[in-house]
């Protein structure tokens, strides 16, 4: 999002409390303050959807500052007088907080169910054009690159018809990553970004190739199910490559 879009949803979140609490003063001899309270969680609630947290935790310190200002006695002052108002607006702060988390949550996990959504159709559909030999081997090399740089979120990725180096990083078939004979911890250290990293194109246990990964300008930590879904792409260009040899 951009910033300056992302800098007004925050100022917003900010002045919409302020404007709600506003409107209830006048009738607050007759709106019990745990209903008022109701509302502003659904402004909270508005704010978390968004996606930033910072909107979301700005309109729940808002929503509990306006809430004491209009709502409770004395009012007009950031005083709180009686307890039960007291405890209103300290639950207000901590569900608004509370249910912008769970919020924001939720966004990451149909962020997430998104994505993996959108690798498998990438496989299949890569599967497909191999079963039906629509694509040459190069054209099908080039769509599974991009595929690749796309679900590892790499800086490049190029194929090398060669077994080449051996003491690259390398991407075993099993997910694993082995550098020197040892294993790479990918979830904490994220991939290598000193080297090019080897991910081996096989079909019936035979390497017919590599993919050399480049990832050099940030550190990236794929989880277990996108390399799995990397190291599928490339053996769906072994199968290819293994049939055309054969």
């Amino acid at each position: 999002m951009l910033t300056h879009y992302r800098s007004l949803i925050i100022g917003v979140a900010a002045v919409v409390p302020l404007v709600a609490c506003a409107a209830l003063a006048p009738f607050r001899d007759s709106v019990a303050n745990t209903n008022a309270a109701l509302g502003l969680v659904l402004v909270v609630v508005a704010a978390a959807a968004t996606g930033i947290r910072l909107a979301a935790i700005v309109a729940a310190v808002s929503a509990a500052a306006w809430f004491d200002f209009f709502l409770t006695q004395p009012y007009h002052t950031f005083a709180i007088t009686d307890r039960a108002d007291i405890e209103t607006a300290v639950l207000l702060l901590l569900v608004g907080v509370a249910v912008s988390e769970l919020a924001l949550w939720g966004l990451r996990q149909q962020a997430r169910a998104s994505r993996s959504h959108g690798y498998l159709d990438g496989v299949l559909s890569t599967a497909a054009a191999v079963a039906a030999g629509q694509s040459s081997t190069d054209a099908l090399i080039e769509r599974v690159r991009v595929e690749i740089v796309d679900v590892l979120q790499l800086d490049d990725c190029r194929f090398d018809s060669g077994s080449g180096e051996s003491g690259l990083p390398t991407i075993n078939n099993d997910g694993t990553m082995t550098r020197h004979g040892h294993t790479v911890n990918v979830d904490r250290n994220g991939l290598p970004t000193d080297s090019e990293i080897a991910l081996p194109v096989r079909s019936g246990g035979i390497v017919h190739g590599r993919f050399l990964l480049t990832a050099s300008t940030r550190v990236v930590r794929p989880s277990p199910d996108q390399i799995r879904v990397a190291i599928a792409l490339a053996n769906q260009v072994g199968a290819a490559l293994a049939a055309a040899r054969s």
